[in-house]
């Protein structure tokens, strides 16, 4: 039996953030979850773990996914905020860009 809690089994902001980002740089740059898995060796299934943050990505395969996507690590981490919620994790700053970012409209507004 799994001891854990519902707390533990939470995404953590950040990996949510994290792949949040990873997602909207991929559909920026047209390009698909399998076409992005078979860069990198995976299944398209991981790279939707990695994008929902449910799957925590590795410092090798963020290095590895900036390659692909032709951005810095760093981008991945962008509206990450600073403040802290009362059990010290991070929030992100801007949730809402991301939902925008990675529907068809979104990317035309940014596009243009």
């Amino acid at each position: 039996m799994d001891d854990r809690n519902e707390a533990d089994r939470t995404p953590n902001p950040i990996d949510v953030h994290v792949g949040a980002r990873v997602r909207m740089r991929r559909k920026l740059k047209g390009i698909s979850q399998e076409a992005l898995a078979g860069k990198l060796k995976l299944t398209f299934q991981q790279v939707q773990k990695y994008e929902r943050g449910t799957n925590r990505i590795s410092a090798s395969k963020l290095y590895e996914i900036a390659r692909a996507l032709d951005v810095t690590i760093a981008d991945f981490f962008e509206g990450l905020d600073d403040t802290r919620t009362e059990d010290g994790v991070a929030e992100t700053s801007t949730p809402y860009v991301h939902g925008m970012m990675v529907t068809h409209d979104g990317r035309d507004l940014a596009n243009s």
